[in-house]
């Protein structure tokens, strides 16, 4: 039976989570640390480490907690109405779902612990220049060396690349559309050069050479031809994630408008008594509660293992990732001109709205994976 109501035990870890985040992430910090080549808080990791939010999501026998999503989207609402800058999501959820799915036994003693406690940070270096999405996308050939491989490609977008002690490289190893292998390889080894990219959010972006790096069997996360597999299936979830993070976000601008129409006055009224702005702020929370009980319906799918979990997932980063960048565009135009400039916190959530929107799965990708789940219902 679908319920959507947080328990107490949930409403606890929304207070902790925006607690901490008020503490180690405010405003100041996250500024502070746009473009930095590390890109995250030392003192905040070191806190969600310590009250085991790292590893929220992984096996408790590797030393997560083994909550569901539904415990996740509470972590990420308040992570993206705080804009904190951390790399939970691609060492945590996705390299680290990635190893609890399809890592041997010595891969995972090895590294799950360490990300859970946040000692070790983990990156998947996945998108090439020019490619795509989807399986066919990678490009970046593993080249059999005897038993084992070299690497030789380049990979862009890699999040927090230089802060990993390993990166997680989707590399082809045969012609087949998703013939598609997971390698852990070592970001300081001398063949592999790290360049930082700039984005419109001003986040920790790097592109990833790897010129004939050597990597042996062992590093293979999963059996010869699953990496792909393993990988769509932890992107299933990130995006769930993902969605949350955005409606935290879009909450948080909806409130920061709110307030300075409440406050800004024009011919002697608060702005918010001009019917056209009363009408842009309240299509905006209907809009953001919508969204907001489609990711919890998406998170509950899945923690329940319903059939219909992959379709509600790509459904709510697509509705999340819009409203997000809806919403902030509204807000620019309700602040004005100085809602552009960097003393106003609004432009941090625009800028990051659209990046979000473009990032982890985009809008097109999305609508193609929505459809087939709707033309695959249909009888032939």
């Amino acid at each position: 039976m679908l319920d959507l109501e947080f328990t107490p035990e949930q409403q606890m870890l929304r207070d902790t989570v925006r607690g901490v985040c008020a503490t180690y992430a405010p405003m100041a910090v996250v500024r502070a640390l746009e473009d930095d080549p590390v890109g995250f808080p030392p003192e905040l990791w070191k806190q969600l480490g310590q009250l085991d939010l790292i590893g929220l999501l992984l096996p408790e026998e590797h030393g997560g907690a083994g909550m569901s999503l539904v415990e996740g989207v509470v972590l990420y609402e308040e992570l993206g109405r705080a804009l904190a800058p951390v790399p939970h999501l691609v060492s945590a959820v996705l390299c680290g779902g990635a190893l609890a799915r399809a890592g041997s036994a010595e891969l995972t003693e090895r590294w799950l612990p360490a990300v859970c406690s946040g000692e070790t940070i983990l990156a998947p270096a996945w998108l090439e220049p020019e490619g795509g999405f989807g399986p066919a996308g990678v490009a970046l050939r593993a080249v059999p060396d005897g038993g084992d491989f070299r690497l030789r490609g380049t990979k862009g977008h890699v999040a927090f690349a230089a802060a990993a002690s390993r990166l997680l490289v989707l590399a082809r190893t045969g012609d087949g559309d998703t013939d598609v292998d997971l390698f852990l390889v070592d970001p300081s080894d001398p063949s592999v050069r790290l360049t930082q990219q700039m984005s419109l959010s001003s986040d920790t972006q790097y592109q990833v050479e790897l010129d004939d790096v050597a990597v042996s069997a062992e590093q293979r996360v999963g059996p010869p031809g699953s990496g792909w597999a393993t990988w769509d299936a932890v992107m299933h979830d990130a995006i769930v994630l993902l969605a949350a993070q955005a409606m935290g976000g879009s909450r948080q601008a909806l409130d920061i408008t709110v307030q300075y129409a409440k406050d800004r006055r024009q011919f002697d009224k608060p702005l918010g008594a001009f019917q056209a702005i009363a009408h842009y702020l309240a299509d905006a929370v209907t809009a953001v509660d919508g969204g907001t009980t489609l990711v919890h319906e998406a998170a509950w799918a899945a923690s329940a293992r319903r059939p219909e979990a992959r379709r509600l997932g790509a459904m709510a980063k697509l509705f999340a990732c819009q409203t997000y960048r809806d919403v902030t565009a509204m807000a620019q135009q309700v602040f004005g001109g100085i809602g552009f400039t960097v003393e106003f916190d609004i432009q941090l959530y625009f800028r990051r709205a659209k990046v979000l929107q473009l990032s982890w799965w985009d809008t097109r990708y999305l609508e193609e994976l929505v459809a087939t789940a709707v033309l695959d219902q249909v009888p032939a």
